[in-house]
């Protein structure tokens, strides 16, 4: 909708131009017939697909309220009903990580690093260089919903008052620029959702045949329809 508007040279910032109310003063905008056809087919397509994505988002709701680890990711703060049934549907059993830095690595908050030189020749032996690792920014290949999901509730958590906010302006206060301290928070949001479902006796990985069926679950969590999950949340 901005686009076409931007097209012929009308500002539409904000949200008004998609209200309901305004969309007459708006269309009113624009003198060529096509164009203005075009621009009331988009309103009736805009109008049909946000009543399909609000059914949408009660079936998920309702869906992910059967999932036990529901309750143990609406705990850690920022994370709210849709969150915690997105990252049920995309991340479906911690099994699949090792440790949270390969979490980490697969929402697209790992650091990539390169150096050149790492061993040279002082006085004819072998040493390894002390030139400190080049930061390369973040690694690319990850769950782009994942990274969505992390970044959203880690810039909502810096900026509403709890634990999260206080860790943040802490993180500032030591002089770490605000995108670093994002990243920080982004982690400790990733790590949170990690630990609670790892650390959590219904869903610790199995260690031995002899542990006790009352510390383990064999079976991860029932997986919910992430490309219904992903309709919502995008």
């Amino acid at each position: 909708m901005k686009a076409l508007y931007r097209s012929w040279a009308i500002p539409c910032a904000g949200e008004r131009v998609y209200a309901p109310r305004h969309r007459s003063e708006w269309l009113a905008k624009i003198t060529e017939a096509g164009v203005h056809r075009r621009a009331e087919v988009y309103y009736q397509q805009l109008d049909a697909l946000q009543a399909l994505r609000q059914q949408v988002r009660r079936d998920l709701l309702v869906e992910s309220k059967k999932h036990t680890a529901m309750p143990l990711l609406r705990q850690i703060p920022s994370i709210g009903p849709i969150r915690a049934a997105l990252l049920v549907a995309l991340i479906q059993t911690p099994h699949r990580f090792r440790t949270k830095r390969q979490l980490w690595a697969y929402s697209g908050l790992a650091l990539k690093t390169s150096i050149s030189g790492e061993h040279r020749i002082l006085q004819g032996q072998l040493r390894r260089s002390k030139k400190l690792v080049a930061i390369r920014g973040l690694n690319r290949n990850h769950n782009h919903d994942l990274k969505n999901i992390f970044k959203g509730a880690s810039t909502r958590a810096a900026s509403v008052p709890g634990p999260f906010q206080a860790f943040y302006a802490a993180l500032i206060a030591k002089g770490m620029k605000p995108p670093m301290a994002r990243l920080t928070l982004a982690r400790k949001d990733c790590s949170n959702h990690f630990a609670d479902l790892e650390e959590r006796s219904a869903f610790r990985r199995p260690t031995s045949e002899t542990t006790s069926s009352l510390s383990v679950c064999r079976e991860p969590y029932p997986s919910l329809d992430s490309s219904q999950a992903v309709a919502v949340g995008s």
